[in-house]
């Protein structure tokens, strides 16, 4: 089992806007990994304190296949300097991949959070 990680920025708190994020953010973690529904033991899914309208899991459950991926959504810690409106996802995978085939898919400004794996991953391709 290994962990595969995301993190998207929205730009507004709105229902519409994190679970189009969401969805985006979680089938992009799964297909740069070769990731199907099937193979995930579990999808968990945190929001910064400034994001209220709806719960990022709502944006995982209409991917197709995710009806039966259990899904848990916390809250980020709030961190002196940390990005607003930020919302992670660490997919719990089964995969024969090395922790260094694994690519961790930070969209947008995100990338912010971890430039040595978003350099990485655009090395490999």
């Amino acid at each position: 089992m290994r962990g595969i990680r995301g993190a998207i920025i929205i730009k507004n708190d709105t229902e519409i806007e994190i679970v189009s994020a969401v969805r985006w953010m979680v089938t992009e973690m799964c297909r740069h990994n070769g990731v199907k529904p099937d193979d995930i033991g579990a999808c968990i899914l945190s929001a910064t304190e400034d994001i209220t309208a709806c719960f990022p899991a709502a944006g995982a459950r209409q991917i197709p296949g995710f009806d039966l991926v259990p899904l848990f959504d916390t809250r980020q810690m709030a961190v002196e300097g940390g990005l607003p409106l930020c919302i992670r996802a660490l997919l719990l995978v089964d995969t024969d991949k090395t922790p260094q085939e694994i690519r961790h898919v930070y969209l947008g400004d995100a990338a912010i959070l971890r430039t040595d794996l978003v350099s990485r991953a655009k090395e490999s391709e």
